[in-house]
């Protein structure tokens, strides 16, 4: 088992940064590979980034390669979301979670475990 809880965000202005954080408690977190998604109101859950592991490897859906950054410290069971230059289209609830082996890196259901979610809005 593995509890994730997200915190880190709120209000920017467009062309802002926030960094998000994922601390995680449980068992065993260093051997998880973990993602961040995102969430806007009437849309569907979707990928942003992916971390390996030992943070060897990341993965960003398209629209926020050059802006996001995904890192890990499993010393203290931390993964980040670092967010610049932010657009009102990043504006949704972001998610990290813990990865599974039910799918894909980039489909929700290739994760176990979620956090509760927190709130970026972008104003332009």
């Amino acid at each position: 088992q593995v509890q994730l809880a997200e915190s880190g965000g709120g209000l920017v202005q467009a062309g802002g940064s926030l960094r998000l954080t994922c601390a995680a408690s449980g068992r065993a977190f260093s051997s998880y590979g973990m993602g961040w998604f995102r969430q806007a109101p009437g849309r569907e859950r979707e990928f942003v980034a992916r971390i390996d592991w030992s943070g060897g490897s990341q993965y960003y859906t398209d629209s926020v390669k050059g802006r996001f950054t995904v890192s890990r410290d499993n010393a203290k069971n931390t993964v980040y979301l670092q967010m610049n230059s932010l657009k009102p289209e990043d504006t949704a609830v972001y998610y990290c979670a813990a990865e599974g082996w039910g799918g894909k890196y980039y489909q929700p259901q290739g994760y176990d475990y979620w956090g509760q979610g927190t709130q970026v809005t972008v104003s332009s």
